[in-house]
């Protein structure tokens, strides 16, 4: 058995009774994947509610700061440290630690982002039920000439229906597993190379309608212009928390998705075109989301609600309201997809390596568990409502503590990891950067700049 060395700076090698993984067919594979796992409901669903909320164009800016200082760093870490490792997130891990000559302690941190990639999943999978009955609601035409208490009859008797919210559930997990269970290169890598390109056209498309709403201006004032008396504290902490959680860092995704990345392929590279992705698909649901929002002379501050019952108001009202609409929740669908098969994808990968499991059996196995954990998150929305603990309902729970605790505390120990506890030539050597300016400000952020801002916001979310 071979393991990394920090005196040497070599690679860790396979180790015996473990899974030889498949690799990425291409660094676009990789790209497009990571880019859809950044890609979800976090950029067409909360991003443009966050920011209305938050006063628009002061907030955009420093939610890009944040994702230069925070994400970028942390994304390089993590992929780094997935392809090092060469295995699952906790495997990854242990054998760094051991290589390094550091306590096999950090493995936790390893399991914490599998533990709660899987958590996530089964909550997110709720949502994103929401979002493919809606694909169903707006192609039947259900939303035309419907006014407000039409629209949030359909909504709330969503929630209130158990058997309604678990079939849509089972639907989304079932197309989950479906292409997770068909491996990286023909379950992956085909699912995202269609996906992702579809997802970007349709948001064109909607981009493109925007602009003949009459508002589009105004949709790309409010997107841009910066009015800094309007940002507040909490809105910079927001942007600091935004940018953290929508590039699906401190889920072990990046780690596991890094594993199968081939060596010679920048990871510095390849990290700034994910997060450019990203923040490109964000801002592009901005103005095609805006300027219908105020075409319609609708509320740009709706919070959460603003995607399934604000907008299909819009939808509604307008003329080809069925084919936009549908185009949008499909839209919504497919960011969500991208995502729920990097969420899984950690687990899979641990059960085929540690496990001995098959591919397929890995796939249907996890999420047949994520399934059932999903009925908590389901019942809590109607049968369960009455059920709380430490005073939240079961589904803000599981989301309270993954995204308050769980995600920043396992990224900040990521980020301490490779910038304290692995060797600087380990790091260097790993990135490819050689020792120039780029590395050494990679280095200097890692462990100084992004884990103090991190700390900030896991402090911040837990008063």
């Amino acid at each position: 058995m071979s393991s990394p060395s920090s005196a040497s700076g070599s690679r860790p090698g396979a180790e015996p009774g473990t899974v030889r993984h498949e690799r990425w067919g291409s660094r676009l594979a990789f790209v497009l994947a990571a880019a859809g796992s950044a890609v979800g409901l976090g950029n067409i669903w909360k991003f443009p509610y966050i920011t209305g909320e938050n006063g628009g164009g002061a907030f955009v800016i420093v939610y890009l700061a944040c994702i230069a200082l925070i994400g970028l760093p942390i994304l390089m870490a993590e992929v780094l440290i997935g392809r090092r490792g060469g295995h699952s997130p906790a495997r990854s891990m242990a054998l760094l630690a051991r290589g390094e000559g550091r306590s096999g302690a950090w493995v936790l941190v390893g399991w914490s982002g599998m533990i709660a990639s899987f958590v996530i999943l089964s909550f997110y999978s709720i949502i994103a039920g929401w979002a493919v009955s809606y694909v169903v609601h707006a192609a039947s035409g259900d939303f035309t000439g419907a006014g407000p208490e039409r629209i949030g009859s359909l909504f709330t008797g969503l929630l209130g229906s158990p058997l309604q919210l678990v079939a849509w559930h089972t639907v989304f997990m079932v197309m989950t597993a479906a292409v997770v269970a068909r491996g990286v290169r023909r379950g992956l890598e085909r699912a995202v190379t269609v996906l992702m390109p579809g997802l970007f056209l349709l948001l064109l498309v909607l981009v493109g309608y925007a602009m003949t709403t009459g508002a589009f201006g105004r949709g790309v004032a409010f997107l841009f212009a910066a009015d800094f008396s309007q940002l507040s504290t909490m809105a910079v902490l927001s942007a600091l928390g935004h940018a953290f959680f929508t590039l699906s860092l401190g889920m072990g995704i990046m780690m596991a998705y890094g594993s199968y990345l081939p060596p010679r392929t920048s990871i510095a590279g390849t990290a700034v075109t994910v997060a450019v992705m990203d923040t490109v698909v964000a801002l592009l649901a901005g103005l095609a989301i805006f300027p219908v929002v105020f075409a319609n002379n609708l509320e740009p501050a709706a919070g959460p609600g603003l995607i399934f019952q604000t907008l299909p108001l819009a939808f509604g009202q307008m003329p080809g309201g069925v084919l936009i609409g549908s185009a949008f929740f499909v839209l919504l669908t497919f960011a969500a997809w991208t995502s729920s098969i990097s969420l899984l994808e950690p687990t899979v990968e641990w059960l085929q390596e540690r496990r001995g499991v098959r591919r397929g059996v890995a796939a249907v196995g996890a999420a047949a568990a994520v399934w059932a954990l999903g009925i908590v998150s389901a019942l809590s929305f109607n049968v369960w409502s009455d059920v709380s603990l430490f005073g939240k309902g079961l589904f803000d729970l599981l989301d309270f503590v993954t995204a308050n605790i769980m995600l920043p505390l396992t990224g900040l120990l990521a980020a301490v990891f490779a910038g304290w506890a692995m060797s600087r030539a380990s790091t260097r050597e790993e990135l490819e950067m050689g020792d120039g300016t780029a590395y050494r400000l990679w280095r200097f952020v890692i462990r100084y700049v992004t884990p103090l801002a991190v700390a900030a916001v896991f402090v911040h979310n837990l008063l």
